[in-house]
């Protein structure tokens, strides 16, 4: 049963649904003149192939979304299985005991661009355009350059981590 509130279904009932919605792990990086950052986000999208362009939604009154904005670049790592305890540390998870979210996390960020996470897909973005909606911020992105890490992605659903397995085709 669909039920409404003012003609929006109710949080909960979105929360819960979004929940069973597989998506990659990614960690959205940005380095430059606002300072280093980094966050784990599942929403991330592609928009188009031309010009080669991606998504992200960050909330709004987080830091990595002021730093992106300040420093007008990011990069998307799409983190391969094995990788969900860096997941889990750029979620924020571990702040209490590992201050500083890159550290001893193997990366390298070629002159001008954000970090990458080494054995990640990544996505070399330059900040397009930025918009509101609701409490987060849809930011779109220019890729400038990709780094195919070839491995599967690590995914979330339900709250947990998984693997992406795939279908054998029948006949």
């Amino acid at each position: 049963m669909v039920r409404r509130t003012n003609g929006l279904a109710p949080r909960e009932d979105f929360i819960s649904a979004m929940r069973r919605v597989a998506a990659s792990v990614t960690v959205v990086t940005s380095d430059g003149p606002a300072g280093r950052a980094g966050a784990t986000v599942s929403a991330f999208s592609s928009v188009s192939a031309d010009p080669p362009t991606v998504l992200v939604c960050l909330a709004a009154q987080s830091r990595i979304a002021g730093v992106v904005q300040e420093n007008g670049r990011f990069c998307v790592n799409v983190l391969p299985e094995g990788f969900s305890d860096i997941a889990d540390r750029f979620a924020g998870r571990h702040d209490a005991i590992v201050p500083d979210r890159f550290d001893g996390i193997e990366m390298f960020a070629p002159r001008g661009s954000a970090p990458v996470i080494d054995g990640a897909t990544a996505f070399q973005c330059g900040l397009q355009q930025v918009i509101r909606s609701g409490s987060h911020l849809i930011l779109l992105g220019h890729v400038h350059s990709v780094l195919d890490g070839a491995a599967p992605p690590l995914a979330y659903r339900e709250g947990a981590y998984h693997r992406v397995v795939p279908h054998a085709h029948a006949g």
